[in-house]
């Protein structure tokens, strides 16, 4: 693995303020994990250039105030707008304790089945291995020489001197195809985006249908008499009894 050397400054102010200001100073604040305790430090973004925009694996050797320990990139954090660094995890790692480590990988070759007019087909472009520092390659070749059309490696068939692979034995890792079988591929994923586009407009005109009944209902309701408006329309208002009050008076 390719060395890279890295100067930084230990914060003991970790607050949200500071860091704030360290950024808009052209720092990038980090934390060393792994060791005997955690340690927050900050360093130039620049200085991340060589480390952060490659496909390589670094060793890292960070020198905080005096202090050199060896560590690995674990984790990075990008402002969403503007993709300046925000934030890096470091973990230590020591020459005697393996570690595990993402390393991307190489194709070798020239494969027979590109030659017959096949096209490779890659699914993993790195792969997570286990092992000590001295051991870690800067890439994992896969020789594709004697890989015809129709033929695929998998994890289960590839072998690294000192090197566990983590990721389970049967996932596919590269292969060659037709170039008909490559192009009904293509085809397939279009329409089923296209299929998944039309279902989603099929819902939102369900939802609009539904809606729109709602607030039917809704105005039908606003507009429609009350039950005790309902009882009043049907009772006919009370006459006054003229005439018995009347033929009392004449009586009398």
């Amino acid at each position: 693995m390719r060395l890279l050397e890295i100067k930084g400054t230990i914060r003991k102010d970790t607050g949200k303020k500071y860091t704030r200001k360290l950024r808009e100073e052209g720092y990038v604040p980090c934390v060393l994990y792994g060791g005997e305790k955690n340690i927050h430090f900050s360093a130039l973004e620049k200085d991340f250039k060589d480390l952060v925009y490659t496909h390589h694996v670094h060793i890292i050797n960070l020198d905080l105030e005096g202090s050199v320990y060896k560590a690995i990139l674990r984790d990075i954090q990008f402002h969403p707008v503007t993709d300046r660094i925000q934030h890096i995890d470091f973990v230590q790692v020591f020459d005697d304790v393996p570690t595990i480590v993402e390393i991307p990988i190489e194709l070798t070759g020239s494969s027979i089945g590109l030659k017959n007019g096949g096209k490779i087909r890659q699914r993993r472009r790195s792969l997570k291995v286990k092992g000590l520092i001295k051991d870690m390659p800067d890439t994992l070749e896969i020789d594709l020489t004697d890989i015809d059309i129709g033929d695929y490696i998998k994890i289960g068939d590839l072998l690294y001197d000192n090197l566990e692979i983590l990721t389970p034995a049967r996932v596919m890792v590269v292969g060659v195809v037709s170039s008909r079988v490559a192009a009904k591929s293509l085809i397939a994923a279009e329409e089923d985006a296209a299929a998944a586009a039309a279902a989603r407009a099929e819902e939102a005109e369900a939802e609009a249908v539904e809606e729109e009944k709602a607030e039917e209902v809704a105005a039908e309701a606003e507009g429609a008499p009350s039950d005790e408006e309902k009882k009043s329309e049907k009772q006919p208002e009370k006459q006054p009894d003229t005439e018995s009050k009347k033929e009392s008076k004449e009586k009398s």
